[in-house]
């Protein structure tokens, strides 16, 4: 076996190192040492990775190697570094959800994307920061403090999934899970510069809290380009009977849907705003010319938005609300306060106040909303929309600046374009639209009718082709 100096093996995508461990031509040990001195050397600062065990990658390396030289078929993801959230359980290790109050928690089982990433021959890295329960669009919590973004510090990298994001966009592993409940996975990978994609509902069984499943929340992979998004989405989705909402695997790999990507009769919806109202005017420039180059590669591109209306309150009691009163019970949460964020404990008491009436509203909305977007999805394969409404911002402040003194609801959720997707359990993917005058990246949102998640992915080939987005790096990244 050889391994080529040459090649830094921390910038390869999955695909690639994949088949190079394959063939011979790179021993996973290669890789292990490169993204260890990686983390070593860019983690610090960062702050991405929370849990991280250098002695034990090599010890899973040299089993994968040993296991290769003997004949074995390691998998798809044979030899591929990836990383989990702090919010999926590993048998044996930490499951902290980023609080301090559960600091020494250690899982008893495995989600079930944890066994099978494992199962095909990926080489789990570390665990990944997130805010305290994944509560919100940031990463800091008072347990481990905040992830930096990798285009400046100083700045957030979204969240939930920050750590997954930032890991990524930094060069220390090519796949990361995240989960998304409101746009936790799409969230960071648009201010990380990085792809991130929300399934459609049951393709990829989860639970999130440990013996829960939730119907508007989503396992996902963060990678660089969505050839890799395409090659983890194949890995992880099927049925499993500890989900009761997932189904198995029919038809093609989303892999040959991306390989065979095309924009030609592609019908495109464009929304520069999903209805929502503000968006940063640079960061709408960016994404609307982002799909200019859509149109031009041959796509029929309109200028469309369902008439779903405000979808803020339904969000907000029939989905967020609800899912963090579950969490009620897990502590005295009055009692939390100063070593949990207070917007956190301010969320899960509000379920007290939560009437049945407020949620049976907020689910008849939601079944409104799906009839309205079905119909719209009729006309067209794809709906894109800008990510967020604004680029990353101070990693000191909870939400961009114009929603300043509005309530906990508005700051948590009125600068986001991805949660209607939860409500809808449709497709959506982030991928890079561009940068703005500053560096910051920017994120174009696709989403699709549905199981339209082949389509979706395609459509991100697609623009990944005709927008290119690999060629800059990351100042933490350096």
């Amino acid at each position: 076996m050889t391994t080529s100096d040459a090649v830094d093996l921390t910038w390869i995508s999955a695909t690639d190192l994949a088949a190079r461990v394959a063939e011979g031509s790179v021993s996973v040990r290669s890789v292990a040492e490169a993204v260890i001195d990686r983390v070593e050397r860019i983690n610090p600062a960062l702050n991405a990775i929370v849990h991280f065990d250098a002695e034990q990658v090599r010890a899973d390396a040299a089993d994968l190697d040993r296991r290769r030289e003997a004949g074995d078929d390691l998998g798809p993801l044979g030899g591929v570094p990836y990383t989990i959230k702090d919010l999926t359980a590993q048998k044996g290790r930490p499951l902290t959800f980023g609080m301090l109050p559960l600091k020494d928690q250690v899982a008893d089982a495995n989600a079930p994307i944890v066994e099978r990433l494992a199962a095909a021959g990926g080489l789990f890295l570390g665990r990944t920061n997130t805010p305290e329960s994944g509560y919100y669009g940031g990463t800091d919590n008072h347990l481990f403090g905040p992830t930096q973004n990798p285009w400046r510090a100083g700045y957030t990298p979204g969240g939930s999934s920050g750590g997954a994001a930032a890991a990524v966009a930094a060069g220390l592993g090519p796949l990361a899970e995240g989960s998304d409940g409101g746009g936790s996975v799409r969230v960071p990978a648009a201010l990380c510069g990085v792809v991130g994609f929300k399934p459609s509902r049951g393709l990829v069984p989860q639970t999130i809290m440990p013996g829960r499943f939730y119907e508007w929340a989503h396992h996902g992979p963060i990678t660089r380009t969505v050839a890799d998004a395409a090659l983890m989405l194949d890995v992880v989705s099927g049925a499993d009977s500890r989900d009761p909402m997932s189904f198995p695997r029919t038809g093609a790999s989303f892999g040959s849907a991306v390989r065979a990507a095309t924009a030609e009769g592609l019908r495109v919806a464009y929304s520069p705003d999903l209805g929502f109202g503000h968006v940063d005017p640079e960061v709408a420039g960016i994404c609307a010319a982002a799909v200019e180059r859509l149109a031009t590669a041959g796509a029929t591109v309109t200028e469309a938005t369902p008439a779903w209306g405000d979808p803020e309150e339904a969000m907000w009691n029939g989905v967020w609300l609800p899912a963090f009163a579950s969490e009620h019970d897990l502590l005295d949460w009055r009692a939390a306060r100063g070593t949990v964020d207070d917007e956190l404990i301010d969320v899960i008491l509000a379920g007290e106040h939560l009437t049945a009436v407020d949620i049976g509203r907020a689910d008849v909305f939601q079944g409104a909303m799906w009839d309205t977007y079905a119909a719209f999805m009729h006309d067209y394969d794809v709906l894109i929309s800008p990510t967020l409404a604004t680029a990353a911002f101070p990693n000191d402040r909870f939400a961009p600046e114009w929603l300043d003194g509005e309530p906990l609801r508005r700051r948590l959720l009125g600068w986001l374009l991805t949660y209607p997707y939860n409500m809808l359990t449709a497709p959506a993917l982030s991928v890079p639209a561009g940068f703005t005058a500053g560096g910051l990246p920017v994120g174009l949102q696709i989403a699709g009718g549905h199981h339209a998640d082949a389509v979706v992915l395609a459509v991100g080939a697609v623009l990944e082709q005709v927008n290119p987005w690999l060629d800059s790096t990351p100042a933490l990244a350096e």
